[in-house]
């Protein structure tokens, strides 16, 4: 025996089974993003002596971990904020620094100056991370808090 189709003749969707369908949910179609656990307290700590260790790479590093964990970790987001504060205007400066190091003649004072900068954003950041990863939330002396 032949089917309709097979003979050309038109056949109504209602009287071929198909698959069947499952129902979606609204939160299906949604395409919002599943949220992300909050961290524990370890990682919390974990994370925000990461932020401050990492000072010795600028400020992009405490940025990243800001914008990755501050919804995630209240210790983390204080942190790493105090972090990102501490090194944006110091990388600026050594950068400024070592651009002006490109000068003949006094270039090389420059040049002294921006690695004495980064040796101390370097070593602060070192003391902040020891600090925060026994818990304690760290202040940098010489911070501007800009954000």
């Amino acid at each position: 025996m032949s089917t309709p189709e097979e003979e050309g003749r038109a056949v109504s969707p209602q009287s071929t089974p198909g698959p069947s369908v499952p129902p979606r949910h609204d939160s299906e179609l949604s395409g919002s993003a599943p949220q992300a656990l909050p961290l524990t307290p370890a990682e919390d700590r974990r994370w925000a002596t990461i932020a401050h260790f990492f000072s010795l790479a600028g400020f992009v590093p405490s940025l990243i971990i800001h914008l990755v964990y501050k919804d995630r970790g209240p210790f983390t987001a204080q942190e790493s904020k105090e972090a990102f504060n501490f090194t944006l205007p110091l990388s600026v400066l050594v950068v400024v620094l070592f651009a002006l190091g490109f000068i003949p003649v006094v270039g090389w004072v420059f040049l002294l100056l921006a690695v004495g900068v980064w040796i101390f954003m370097t070593i602060s950041g070192i003391v902040g991370g020891i600090q925060v990863n026994k818990g304690r939330p760290y202040l940098y002396r010489l911070n501007l808090r800009l954000f």
